[in-house]
């Protein structure tokens, strides 16, 4: 069964930057297309960005573009989502996902993906 774990979340002051991981287990990273939605506090959770099963393409919100990157670690089976210039408005809990689609369209929605982390929290302040 796959299963994601994230980490690295935390406290940080506005301007910088913070390096979160997703840790595969029960599948190889290389097999999926990982994406990262967040949720602030009383909103409702929200595309971040995602990136393909190679590495190849890649999608991101236009709040975080320039911003964040997406990276994949097949060695490590483990996704990583590097976040510069961090902001108030970055405040939220960052939840990684998996799926063996690519879906340009539709990625945007929680609803297409299949495998799920139980989330990191990240506080920014200002």
């Amino acid at each position: 069964q796959v299963q994601l774990v994230e980490s690295g979340g935390g406290v940080e002051q506005a301007g910088a930057s913070l390096r979160l991981s997703c840790k595969f287990s029960g599948g190889t990273v290389s097999s999926f297309s990982v994406v990262w939605f967040r949720q602030p506090p009383e909103k409702e959770r929200e595309f971040v960005g995602a990136v393909n099963w190679d590495g190849g393409r890649s999608k991101y919100a236009d709040s975080v573009k320039g911003r964040f990157t997406i990276s994949k670690d097949n060695y490590a089976n483990t996704v990583f989502l590097q976040m510069n210039s961090l902001t108030a408005e970055d405040t939220a809990v960052y939840y990684c996902a998996a799926a063996r689609k690519w879906s340009y369209g539709l990625m945007t929605d929680p609803r297409e993906w299949d495998y799920w982390g139980r989330g990191t929290q990240v506080t920014v302040s200002s």
